[in-house]
Protein backbone atom coordinates (compact mmCIF):
# COMPACT_ATOMS: atom_id res chain seq x y z
CA UNK A 1 0.00 0.00 0.00
CA UNK A 2 1.21 3.49 -0.59
CA UNK A 3 0.97 6.41 1.32
CA UNK A 4 -2.52 7.37 0.12
CA UNK A 5 -3.86 4.00 0.66
CA UNK A 6 -1.90 3.73 4.42
CA UNK A 7 -2.91 6.57 6.07
CA UNK A 8 -6.51 6.85 4.30
CA UNK A 9 -8.52 7.06 7.66
CA UNK A 10 -6.77 10.31 8.67
CA UNK A 11 -7.49 11.54 4.85
CA UNK A 12 -10.72 11.03 4.88
CA UNK A 13 -11.11 12.53 8.66
CA UNK A 14 -9.49 15.41 7.30
CA UNK A 15 -11.67 15.56 3.71
CA UNK A 16 -15.05 15.55 6.17
CA UNK A 17 -13.64 18.15 8.43
CA UNK A 18 -12.64 20.55 5.48
CA UNK A 19 -16.48 19.57 3.48
CA UNK A 20 -18.03 20.81 6.75
CA UNK A 21 -15.59 23.80 7.48
CA UNK A 22 -16.03 25.07 3.98
CA UNK A 23 -19.49 24.40 3.45
CA UNK A 24 -20.33 26.29 6.75
CA UNK A 25 -18.05 29.50 5.05
CA UNK A 26 -18.70 29.28 2.01
CA UNK A 27 -22.40 28.50 1.69
CA UNK A 28 -22.95 30.01 -2.21
CA UNK A 29 -20.36 28.02 -3.66
CA UNK A 30 -22.17 24.68 -2.34
CA UNK A 31 -25.22 26.10 -3.43
CA UNK A 32 -24.11 26.50 -6.84
CA UNK A 33 -22.42 23.22 -7.10
CA UNK A 34 -25.90 21.55 -5.34
CA UNK A 35 -27.67 23.36 -8.42
CA UNK A 36 -25.58 21.61 -10.89
CA UNK A 37 -28.25 18.97 -10.92
CA UNK A 38 -29.83 16.19 -13.45
CA UNK A 39 -32.39 13.87 -12.51
CA UNK A 40 -31.58 14.43 -8.73
CA UNK A 41 -28.12 13.01 -10.00
CA UNK A 42 -25.27 15.97 -8.59
CA UNK A 43 -22.96 16.34 -11.90
CA UNK A 44 -20.02 17.39 -9.55
CA UNK A 45 -19.95 14.07 -7.70
CA UNK A 46 -20.69 12.12 -10.53
CA UNK A 47 -17.81 13.38 -11.54
CA UNK A 48 -15.33 12.61 -8.33
CA UNK A 49 -17.10 9.26 -8.44
CA UNK A 50 -15.85 8.50 -12.13
CA UNK A 51 -12.53 9.69 -11.60
CA UNK A 52 -12.32 7.23 -8.10
CA UNK A 53 -13.17 4.01 -10.15
CA UNK A 54 -12.05 4.54 -13.65
CA UNK A 55 -8.54 3.58 -12.43
CA UNK A 56 -10.49 0.43 -10.91
CA UNK A 57 -11.87 -0.10 -14.10
CA UNK A 58 -8.78 -0.40 -16.67
CA UNK A 59 -7.43 -3.00 -13.62
CA UNK A 60 -10.01 -5.45 -14.55
CA UNK A 61 -8.96 -8.31 -16.58
CA UNK A 62 -11.90 -8.85 -18.14
CA UNK A 63 -10.81 -12.27 -20.12
CA UNK A 64 -11.52 -13.45 -16.63
CA UNK A 65 -14.74 -12.47 -16.07
CA UNK A 66 -15.61 -15.47 -17.75
CA UNK A 67 -14.19 -17.73 -14.66
CA UNK A 68 -17.17 -16.40 -12.52
CA UNK A 69 -19.74 -18.62 -14.11
CA UNK A 70 -16.87 -21.96 -12.94
CA UNK A 71 -17.79 -20.22 -9.04
CA UNK A 72 -20.74 -19.04 -8.31
CA UNK A 73 -20.80 -19.16 -4.76
CA UNK A 74 -19.39 -15.85 -4.34
CA UNK A 75 -22.24 -13.76 -6.83
CA UNK A 76 -24.78 -15.85 -4.48
CA UNK A 77 -23.75 -15.02 -1.56
CA UNK A 78 -23.38 -11.46 -2.50
CA UNK A 79 -27.17 -11.53 -3.75
CA UNK A 80 -28.82 -13.26 -0.94
CA UNK A 81 -27.34 -10.87 1.39
CA UNK A 82 -28.30 -7.74 -0.64
CA UNK A 83 -31.71 -8.60 -1.52
CA UNK A 84 -33.14 -11.20 0.69
CA UNK A 85 -31.63 -10.13 4.07
CA UNK A 86 -29.86 -6.44 4.14
CA UNK A 87 -33.27 -4.55 3.33
CA UNK A 88 -35.26 -6.43 5.92
CA UNK A 89 -32.46 -5.64 8.81
CA UNK A 90 -32.58 -2.31 8.17
CA UNK A 91 -36.27 -2.07 8.46
CA UNK A 92 -36.70 -3.92 11.62
CA UNK A 93 -33.80 -2.27 13.30
CA UNK A 94 -35.31 1.49 12.13
CA UNK A 95 -38.46 0.25 13.68
CA UNK A 96 -36.88 -1.47 16.97
CA UNK A 97 -34.61 1.56 17.64
CA UNK A 98 -37.36 4.63 16.46
CA UNK A 99 -40.43 3.20 17.20
CA UNK A 100 -39.62 1.42 20.75
CA UNK A 101 -36.02 2.39 22.10
CA UNK A 102 -35.92 5.67 20.99
CA UNK A 103 -39.38 6.55 21.00
CA UNK A 104 -39.66 9.15 23.63
CA UNK A 105 -36.65 10.89 22.17
CA UNK A 106 -38.36 11.64 18.82
CA UNK A 107 -41.60 12.78 17.40
CA UNK A 108 -43.63 10.06 15.71
CA UNK A 109 -43.39 11.74 12.23
CA UNK A 110 -39.86 12.63 12.80
CA UNK A 111 -38.92 8.66 13.35
CA UNK A 112 -41.05 7.77 10.58
CA UNK A 113 -38.93 9.58 8.02
CA UNK A 114 -35.86 8.39 10.04
CA UNK A 115 -36.91 4.78 9.41
CA UNK A 116 -37.59 5.59 5.66
CA UNK A 117 -34.13 7.07 5.13
CA UNK A 118 -32.81 3.79 6.98
CA UNK A 119 -35.00 1.83 3.94
CA UNK A 120 -33.85 3.78 1.15
CA UNK A 121 -30.09 2.86 2.17
CA UNK A 122 -30.90 -1.03 2.55
CA UNK A 123 -32.60 -1.26 -0.30
CA UNK A 124 -29.53 0.48 -2.33
CA UNK A 125 -26.62 -1.63 -2.46
CA UNK A 126 -23.29 -0.33 -3.36
CA UNK A 127 -22.17 0.13 -7.00
CA UNK A 128 -19.19 2.91 -7.18
CA UNK A 129 -17.26 3.28 -3.65
CA UNK A 130 -17.26 -0.83 -3.86
CA UNK A 131 -14.44 -0.78 -6.43
CA UNK A 132 -11.85 1.27 -3.88
CA UNK A 133 -12.93 -1.27 -0.59
CA UNK A 134 -12.17 -4.57 -3.49
CA UNK A 135 -8.92 -3.04 -4.52
CA UNK A 136 -7.97 -2.15 -0.83
CA UNK A 137 -8.41 -5.74 0.16
CA UNK A 138 -6.82 -6.89 -2.99
CA UNK A 139 -10.15 -8.51 -4.26
CA UNK A 140 -10.59 -10.19 -7.64
CA UNK A 141 -11.65 -6.99 -9.39
CA UNK A 142 -13.55 -9.22 -11.98
CA UNK A 143 -15.41 -10.89 -9.56
CA UNK A 144 -16.21 -7.71 -7.95
CA UNK A 145 -17.11 -6.36 -11.81
CA UNK A 146 -20.06 -9.25 -12.18
CA UNK A 147 -21.08 -8.87 -8.05
CA UNK A 148 -21.80 -5.07 -8.81
CA UNK A 149 -23.16 -5.60 -12.44
CA UNK A 150 -25.80 -8.07 -11.95
CA UNK A 151 -26.69 -6.47 -8.39
CA UNK A 152 -27.50 -3.30 -10.79
CA UNK A 153 -29.30 -5.38 -13.09
CA UNK A 154 -31.16 -6.24 -10.07
CA UNK A 155 -31.72 -3.26 -8.82
CA UNK A 156 -33.39 -1.47 -11.92
CA UNK A 157 -35.99 -3.95 -11.11
CA UNK A 158 -36.45 -5.07 -7.10
CA UNK A 159 -35.59 -1.50 -5.99
CA UNK A 160 -39.31 0.20 -6.59
CA UNK A 161 -41.37 -2.91 -5.20
CA UNK A 162 -38.86 -3.35 -2.04
CA UNK A 163 -39.07 0.16 -1.56
CA UNK A 164 -42.52 0.53 -1.46
CA UNK A 165 -43.05 -2.93 0.72
CA UNK A 166 -40.97 -1.86 3.65
CA UNK A 167 -42.05 1.87 3.38
CA UNK A 168 -45.71 0.45 3.74
CA UNK A 169 -46.70 2.11 0.86
CA UNK A 170 -49.23 0.88 -2.07
CA UNK A 171 -47.61 2.82 -4.63
CA UNK A 172 -44.04 4.72 -4.66
CA UNK A 173 -42.43 7.08 -7.60
CA UNK A 174 -39.24 6.46 -8.25
CA UNK A 175 -37.48 8.67 -10.02
CA UNK A 176 -36.11 6.65 -12.85
CA UNK A 177 -33.63 8.87 -14.47
CA UNK A 178 -31.91 9.25 -11.19
CA UNK A 179 -31.52 5.01 -10.93
CA UNK A 180 -30.63 4.81 -14.86
CA UNK A 181 -28.16 7.91 -14.69
CA UNK A 182 -26.68 6.59 -11.80
CA UNK A 183 -25.56 3.40 -13.62
CA UNK A 184 -24.82 4.30 -16.01
CA UNK A 185 -22.42 7.66 -15.21
CA UNK A 186 -21.19 4.94 -12.18
CA UNK A 187 -20.69 1.65 -13.97
CA UNK A 188 -21.51 2.03 -17.53
CA UNK A 189 -19.16 4.99 -18.59
CA UNK A 190 -16.48 4.24 -16.41
CA UNK A 191 -16.13 0.09 -17.48
CA UNK A 192 -16.53 1.75 -21.28
CA UNK A 193 -13.67 3.70 -20.66
CA UNK A 194 -11.90 1.12 -18.66
CA UNK A 195 -12.08 -0.97 -21.48
CA UNK A 196 -10.86 1.26 -24.13
CA UNK A 197 -8.02 1.98 -22.03
CA UNK A 198 -6.58 -1.04 -21.21
CA UNK A 199 -6.82 -2.26 -24.51
CA UNK A 200 -4.68 1.15 -25.38
CA UNK A 201 -2.01 0.13 -22.81
CA UNK A 202 -1.26 -3.35 -23.75
CA UNK A 203 -0.74 -2.57 -27.25
CA UNK A 204 2.78 -1.20 -25.60
CA UNK A 205 2.89 -4.32 -23.27
CA UNK A 206 2.16 -5.66 -19.63
CA UNK A 207 5.00 -3.17 -18.31
CA UNK A 208 3.02 -0.22 -19.67
CA UNK A 209 -0.46 -0.83 -18.00
CA UNK A 210 1.74 -1.46 -15.07
CA UNK A 211 3.21 1.72 -15.31
CA UNK A 212 -0.13 3.49 -15.66
CA UNK A 213 -1.50 1.70 -13.01
CA UNK A 214 0.85 2.98 -10.60
CA UNK A 215 0.51 6.02 -11.09
CA UNK A 216 -3.12 6.31 -10.92
CA UNK A 217 -3.83 5.32 -7.94
CA UNK A 218 -3.55 8.30 -5.78
CA UNK A 219 -6.50 9.58 -8.52
CA UNK A 220 -8.82 6.95 -7.13
CA UNK A 221 -8.21 7.93 -3.85
CA UNK A 222 -8.24 11.61 -4.45
CA UNK A 223 -11.92 10.93 -5.78
CA UNK A 224 -12.95 9.21 -2.99
CA UNK A 225 -11.98 12.02 -1.20
CA UNK A 226 -13.00 15.02 -2.96
CA UNK A 227 -16.54 13.20 -3.18
CA UNK A 228 -16.28 13.16 0.77
CA UNK A 229 -15.94 16.27 1.01
CA UNK A 230 -18.51 17.47 -1.09
CA UNK A 231 -21.16 15.42 0.09
CA UNK A 232 -20.43 16.54 3.90
CA UNK A 233 -19.85 20.25 2.23
CA UNK A 234 -23.18 20.23 0.66
CA UNK A 235 -24.77 18.82 4.09
CA UNK A 236 -22.69 21.07 6.53
CA UNK A 237 -25.76 23.14 7.98
CA UNK A 238 -27.92 19.97 8.69
CA UNK A 239 -25.18 18.42 10.24
CA UNK A 240 -24.52 20.96 12.60
CA UNK A 241 -28.06 22.03 13.51
CA UNK A 242 -28.88 18.31 14.09
CA UNK A 243 -25.72 16.73 16.13
CA UNK A 244 -28.29 15.14 18.62
CA UNK A 245 -30.34 13.55 15.80
CA UNK A 246 -27.12 12.18 13.89
CA UNK A 247 -26.40 10.24 16.70
CA UNK A 248 -29.16 8.45 17.13
CA UNK A 249 -29.61 7.61 13.47
CA UNK A 250 -25.98 6.40 13.38
CA UNK A 251 -26.62 3.55 16.07
CA UNK A 252 -29.00 1.41 14.24
CA UNK A 253 -26.97 1.94 10.85
CA UNK A 254 -23.43 0.71 12.82
CA UNK A 255 -25.37 -2.17 13.89
CA UNK A 256 -26.44 -2.69 10.52
CA UNK A 257 -23.74 -2.50 8.66
CA UNK A 258 -20.66 -4.52 11.04
CA UNK A 259 -23.53 -7.20 11.36
CA UNK A 260 -24.44 -7.46 7.78
CA UNK A 261 -20.34 -7.62 6.98
CA UNK A 262 -20.25 -10.17 9.71
CA UNK A 263 -23.00 -12.46 8.34
CA UNK A 264 -21.78 -12.21 4.87
CA UNK A 265 -17.99 -12.98 5.49
CA UNK A 266 -18.48 -15.55 7.99
CA UNK A 267 -20.93 -17.67 5.60
CA UNK A 268 -18.08 -16.88 3.03
CA UNK A 269 -15.80 -18.81 5.54
CA UNK A 270 -18.09 -21.59 5.76
CA UNK A 271 -18.29 -21.77 2.52
CA UNK A 272 -14.38 -21.40 1.92
CA UNK A 273 -14.72 -19.26 -0.81
CA UNK A 274 -11.11 -17.29 -1.72
CA UNK A 275 -10.22 -14.11 0.63
CA UNK A 276 -10.56 -12.76 -2.90
CA UNK A 277 -13.89 -12.95 -3.35
CA UNK A 278 -14.85 -13.46 0.04
CA UNK A 279 -14.10 -9.78 1.66
CA UNK A 280 -15.86 -8.08 -1.44
CA UNK A 281 -18.75 -10.04 -1.06
CA UNK A 282 -19.30 -8.87 2.80
CA UNK A 283 -17.90 -5.65 1.94
CA UNK A 284 -20.72 -4.77 -0.85
CA UNK A 285 -23.44 -6.13 1.18
CA UNK A 286 -22.34 -3.72 4.03
CA UNK A 287 -22.14 -0.76 1.62
CA UNK A 288 -24.64 1.11 0.10
CA UNK A 289 -25.11 3.14 -3.13
CA UNK A 290 -25.88 6.49 -1.11
CA UNK A 291 -25.95 8.35 -3.92
CA UNK A 292 -28.78 7.01 -5.24
CA UNK A 293 -30.48 6.47 -1.62
CA UNK A 294 -29.91 10.38 -1.29
CA UNK A 295 -31.46 11.32 -4.38
CA UNK A 296 -34.43 8.98 -3.61
CA UNK A 297 -35.00 10.72 -0.41
CA UNK A 298 -34.86 14.22 -1.78
CA UNK A 299 -37.29 12.96 -4.68
CA UNK A 300 -39.99 11.89 -1.89
CA UNK A 301 -39.60 13.69 1.30
CA UNK A 302 -37.83 16.82 0.58
CA UNK A 303 -34.48 18.38 1.34
CA UNK A 304 -34.55 19.22 4.40
CA UNK A 305 -36.64 15.60 5.52
CA UNK A 306 -35.60 13.25 8.50
CA UNK A 307 -35.10 10.98 5.52
CA UNK A 308 -32.62 12.71 3.25
CA UNK A 309 -31.20 13.65 6.93
CA UNK A 310 -30.48 9.84 7.37
CA UNK A 311 -29.11 8.90 4.27
CA UNK A 312 -26.59 11.40 4.42
CA UNK A 313 -25.93 10.01 8.16
CA UNK A 314 -25.39 7.30 5.96
CA UNK A 315 -22.16 8.14 4.43
CA UNK A 316 -20.98 9.94 7.56
CA UNK A 317 -20.90 5.94 9.06
CA UNK A 318 -20.00 4.18 6.65
CA UNK A 319 -16.78 5.87 5.28
CA UNK A 320 -15.25 4.75 8.66
CA UNK A 321 -17.26 1.87 9.24
CA UNK A 322 -15.93 0.03 5.65
CA UNK A 323 -11.81 1.38 6.82
CA UNK A 324 -12.40 -0.63 9.88
CA UNK A 325 -13.82 -3.51 7.74
CA UNK A 326 -10.98 -3.31 5.26
CA UNK A 327 -8.51 -3.52 7.92
CA UNK A 328 -9.69 -6.71 9.61
CA UNK A 329 -10.45 -8.20 6.18
CA UNK A 330 -6.94 -8.20 5.66
CA UNK A 331 -5.44 -8.83 9.31
CA UNK A 332 -7.55 -12.20 8.49
CA UNK A 333 -6.66 -13.07 4.85
CA UNK A 334 -4.91 -16.41 6.57
CA UNK A 335 -8.68 -17.27 7.71
CA UNK A 336 -9.38 -18.34 3.84
CA UNK A 337 -8.04 -20.67 1.20
CA UNK A 338 -5.54 -19.10 -0.98
CA UNK A 339 -7.57 -18.54 -4.25
CA UNK A 340 -6.74 -20.86 -7.56
CA UNK A 341 -3.67 -19.55 -9.61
Amino acid sequence: MGLFERYLSLWVALAILLGITTGTLLPGLYEFVANLTYAHVNLVVAVFIWAMIYPMMVQVDFTAIKNVGRKPQGLILTLVINWLIKPFTMAALGWLFFKVLFADLVDPATATEYIAGMILLGVAPCTAMVFVWSHLTKGDSGYTLVQVSVNDIIMIFAFAPIAAFLLGLSSITVPWETLLLSVMLYVVAPLIAGILTRRHLLRGGHNKLEHWLQHSKPTTVLGLLATVALLFGLQADRILDNPYAIGLIAIPLLIQSYGIFFIAYFAARKMALPHNVAAPAGLIGTSNFFELAVAVAISLFGLTSGAALATVVGVLVEVPVMLSLVAFANRTRHWFPQPAA
